[in-house]
Formats: C-alpha cells, sequence, structure tokens
C-alpha cells in the first residue's frame, strides 16, 4: 500500500497519472472515499496518462463515461469512469450492463463508489481509498 498527501487538485490529478502507470488492459478500479475527496480529479491524471482528449467529468448523473485514449501505444484503449453515488439499488447495475463493462479485457474500468457494486465485483478489485487531510484543500490518497 502506498499513501500519498495531496495538497490540491493539481497533485491529485498527478498522483493518478503516477498510478495510471501501473493500469493495463483489464485492470478494475475502485474509488472509495466521501464526496469531495478528489476521486474525478484522480481519474483527470488517469485519463492525462492515457492520452485522452475529451474533457473528464464526473458522470454523477449518466452513470458511466467513455473515453478513448488518442494517442501512441494506447491508442483506443476504452476507458470507463462509473459513479454509483445515484444508485438506489446494485439491482439497477443490470440494465446498464455493468457485467459487461467491467469483464472487458481491453479496457480499463474506474468506478467511484464501488462499494455498492461488490455483488458484481467478484474478482479482484484494486482499491483507491480518499480522506481528507488535516487542511481544508489536503486529501490522502491510499493505493493498492
Amino acid at each position: 500500500m502506498k499513501v500519498y498527501t495531496s495538497k490540491s487538485q493539481e497533485e491529485t490529478i498527478e498522483i493518478g497519472k503516477r498510478y495510471a502507470a501501473d493500469l493495463s488492459p483489464g485492470s478494475v478500479i475502485g474509488l472509495k472515499g466521501n464526496l469531495g475527496t478528489g476521486k474525478t480529479q484522480f481519474v483527470k491524471g488517469i485519463a492525462s496518462y492515457f492520452h485522452v482528449s475529451e474533457i473528464v467529468n464526473s458522470p454523477t448523473f449518466l452513470i458511466v463515461n467513455e473515453y478513448f485514449a488518442d494517442y501512441g501505444l494506447f491508442k483506443g484503449l476504452k476507458i470507463f469512469h462509473f459513479d454509483l453515488y445515484r444508485i438506489n439499488n446494485p439491482e439497477e447495475l443490470t440494465t446498464i450492463g455493468f457485467d459487461e463493462y467491467i469483464n472487458d479485457k481491453s479496457s480499463i474500468s474506474l468506478i467511484e463508489w464501488s462499494d455498492i457494486a461488490e455483488k458484481y465485483l467478484n474478482r479482484h478489485l484494486k482499491t483507491v481509498t480518499f480522506g481528507y487531510g488535516e487542511n481544508e484543500n489536503e486529501r490522502i490518497i491510499e493505493t493498492e
């Protein structure tokens, strides 16, 4: 486990970039933490590492955003960014084809509020946990 302290959104993005270097197609990452702890900023860093040119936003109302790497060795890599905050019942995940997304071995899945989908995450899930630090903009990020 690695523990990072971020003092800004920019630092959280940089931590996401470094973390992305160890990801490969088929990776499923659970992002746990309260609102405003930096989960989406971390995803922006991962997307940047993989040369995603689209704007990365939280898919809170859409449930999932799909991004594609645009450059070099990663060109065409799919990144699925889920935000399960608004899911009331895990059975709703069936409606969006959640199983198909997370079992796609040619993509990377990043799942905010992943504890809601534990029933579907029966294979190894790497987890990144986000928390508030002592200062206003400080965040503690723990990676497996």
